[in-house]
């Protein structure tokens, strides 16, 4: 990276994380090990020559510093800045062997280094089989265009339109019938409104969501009033989120497992079907403390507590409703972030994993295959380094 210009948004970041760094009191090598890197990539995240090709280690970072939402959704502000100027400033150790040239440091570095969070097929695992298309669709499908209906020969019509008049006469005279005696007998049953349409249907009702100042959506990256709203109706929920305007990574993991527990697509967009279901549904996102969570682990992982207790930390903060999502488009989920593809293999979904009784019992089926954490490799490195401590931070 050498002579190579970089742009404004990039020193910002390096600027940020550096003074997260500074916050702590650590030294680089004994960071790196807590966020599960090198000291190399560290040091390269630091001073901008590559850009965390994903948001964990920041937030990682973000924690050790002891830093609140707030800060962290800026982070995650200016970590997408600076991968949208700089795409092609990337952790060499994701760029393979087409990668620049390293030094000897970097490149052992890379031999060992993997990005936290990510559970990667493990290498005995079959092979051959099909890509899988991602799990979760967007909320809202546009429809598809109509087919042009088949062009007729001209000596075919004539019977066809006078069939088709017909059909229409019956049809009115059938429909003016029945709204006729609807009106008389004094039952106007309109068909309720689409959830599109509620948005105008609805002035003060007190549902701001479906007001024209909220848009059709809400997304990653807003900070309004819309957003105060989405995050107080998540609270009346259950969900532990702040209240502070900003639709940053921790409103987004709400966000995305209310749309689980509630039966919708779980795109982190929050779409009319979300507007509505936030309003109307009794779905409840009180769950587990990280007490209880803990207390669980202990009792299903007897035959390595502590290591399990602290391999769930590292992945979830012992947060039953914790959702991670991948650079490829899937999702990591609950206490043990059990991803997208081992669910499948363990004929789970998502609201399965939810539940932190399904996902430590799953974990633990996971780990009878081989009596190891190897599904959890970059937390079971920094795992078997740190000293057990309980758990005191809320989700």
């Amino acid at each position: 990276m050498s002579g190579k210009r970089v742009d404004d948004p990039v020193h910002a970041l390096a600027e940020a994380l550096r003074e997260l760094k500074e916050r702590t009191p650590h030294s680089y090598d004994t960071l790196a090990s807590r966020l599960n890197v090198s000291r190399s990539a560290l040091h390269r995240y630091c001073t901008g020559r590559a850009v965390p090709p994903d948001f964990q280690v920041i937030e990682l970072l973000a924690r050790q510093a002891e830093a609140q939402d707030r800060e962290i959704s800026e982070l995650y502000r200016k970590w997408d800045l600076a991968r949208e100027s700089q795409p092609d400033i990337k952790d060499p150790a994701a760029q393979g062997r087409e990668g620049p040239a390293t030094t000897d440091e970097d490149e052992a570095a890379q031999s060992h280094e993997q990005e936290p969070y990510s559970q990667e097929p493990r290498a005995d695992a079959p092979t051959g089989a099909a890509p899988t298309a991602p799990l979760l669709t967007a909320e809202e499908e546009q429809p598809l265009p109509a087919a042009s209906p088949p062009v007729m020969e001209p000596w075919r019509r004539g019977p066809w339109i006078s069939a088709g008049l017909a059909v229409a006469v019956l049809l009115t005279a059938v429909i003016t019938w029945n709204v006729r005696g609807m009106v008389d007998a004094g039952e106007q049953r309109a068909a309720p409104p689409s959830a599109a349409a509620s948005a105008t249907a609805r002035p003060g009702s007190g549902r701001k969501l479906f007001g024209p100042e909220c848009g059709s959506q809400i997304t990653m990256g807003q900070h309004d009033d819309c957003v105060v709203e989405v995050q107080e109706l998540l609270v009346d929920h259950g969900a532990k989120v702040a209240v502070d305007g900003q639709f940053g990574p921790e409103t987004l993991r709400r966000v995305t497992a209310f749309q689980v527990l509630a039966g919708l697509d779980a795109d982190g967009l929050v779409g009319p079907r979300t507007k509505e279901a936030l309003y109307t549904s009794d779905v409840t996102m009180t769950t587990w403390t990280p007490q209880r969570v803990t207390e669980r682990i202990r009792q299903v992982f007897t035959e390595a507590p502590d290591l399990a207790v602290r391999i769930a930390d590292c992945q979830s903060f012992l947060d039953p409703l914790h959702v991670l999502p991948n650079t490829d488009s899937s999702r990591n989920w609950g206490v043990f972030q059990i991803s997208d593809a081992r669910l499948r293999d363990l004929r789970g979904t998502p609201f399965d994993a939810l539940d932190p009784e399904w996902n430590i019992e799953a974990a633990h089926r996971l780990w009878a295959q081989h009596k190891t954490f190897e599904d959890w490799p970059n937390c079971l490195a920094a795992a078997r380094k740190a000293t057990p401590q309980p758990h005191t931070a809320t989700p």
